[in-house]
C-alpha cells in the first residue's frame, strides 16, 4: 500500500509537525506501508494550466504523480483567511477530476483558533468528494494552542491523530477487499 501525507501549504511549520507525527505512525501502525511526506514548502510547483498531469515535469510532476499513484492520500492544511490555501487548491487543480476514484483520503487542519472548525468539512471535503474520494470521517482539527515549538503538546490531539491514522488504513484494506472481490465475480 502506497501512502502520501501531504503537508498543504508553502509557508508555516504546524501542518508539517503534524504531518510527520501522522507519517511516523502510519509506519508503527503498518511498517509494510510505502509511505512518503511531501511538504509543498519544500517543492517548487508551477500553476495550473489546464495539461494533464502527466504533461508536467518538475516537481510539479513528480507531486502530481505521487498522489496519482498512492492508495491512501492524508491532507493536511493551515486555515488561512478561513480557506484552505492557494497551493493545496493548485495541487486539486492540477489533477483529474477522477484522481481520487479508489482511494482512501484523511484530512487534517491546523488553524489558529476553533472559529475555522468547519473549514475543511465545507470547502474541502466538497473538493474530495468531487474528485472521488473516499473521505475518512472524522477529520482532525488542531489549534494553534495544541502545539509548541514544533512538538504536538495535547495529549488528545495525538490520540485523535493516532485514531486517524488506523481508521484510513483500516478504510483502505476493507475498500481493496471489497474491490478485489468484486473483480473476482467477473471470473476473468
Amino acid at each position: 500500500m502506497k501512502l502520501v501525507a501531504l503537508s498543504g501549504s508553502n509557508v508555516g511549520t504546524k501542518t508539517r509537525t503534524v504531518m510527520e507525527h501522522l507519517t511516523q505512525t502510519v509506519m508503527v501502525q503498518d511498517p509494510n506501508v510505502e509511505a512518503t511526506l511531501i511538504d509543498l514548502a519544500e517543492v517548487d510547483m508551477v500553476f495550473s494550466d489546464g495539461r494533464n498531469f502527466t504533461e508536467y515535469t518538475g516537481d510539479t510532476g513528480r507531486v502530481t504523480r505521487a498522489l496519482m499513484d498512492a492508495d491512501v492520500i492524508i491532507i493536511g492544511t493551515p486555515i488561512f483567511q478561513a480557506s484552505i490555501p492557494a497551493t493545496l487548491k493548485n495541487i486539486f487543480d492540477l489533477l483529474p477530476v477522477n484522481a481520487f476514484r479508489d482511494k482512501v483520503v484523511a484530512m487534517v487542519a491546523t488553524a489558529g483558533s476553533a472559529k475555522h472548525y468547519m473549514v475543511p468539512q465545507q470547502q474541502l471535503q466538497p473538493i474530495l468528494t468531487y474528485m472521488k474520494a473516499q473521505v475518512v470521517q472524522p477529520y482532525v482539527f488542531i489549534e494553534e494552542k495544541d502545539l509548541l515549538r514544533g512538538q504536538i503538546v495535547n495529549n488528545d490531539v495525538i490520540a485523535r491523530l493516532d485514531r486517524l491514522v488506523e481508521d484510513t488504513l483500516v478504510l483502505t484494506q476493507t475498500y481493496a477487499s471489497i474491490r478485489e472481490a468484486k473483480d473476482a465475480a467477473y471470473g476473468f
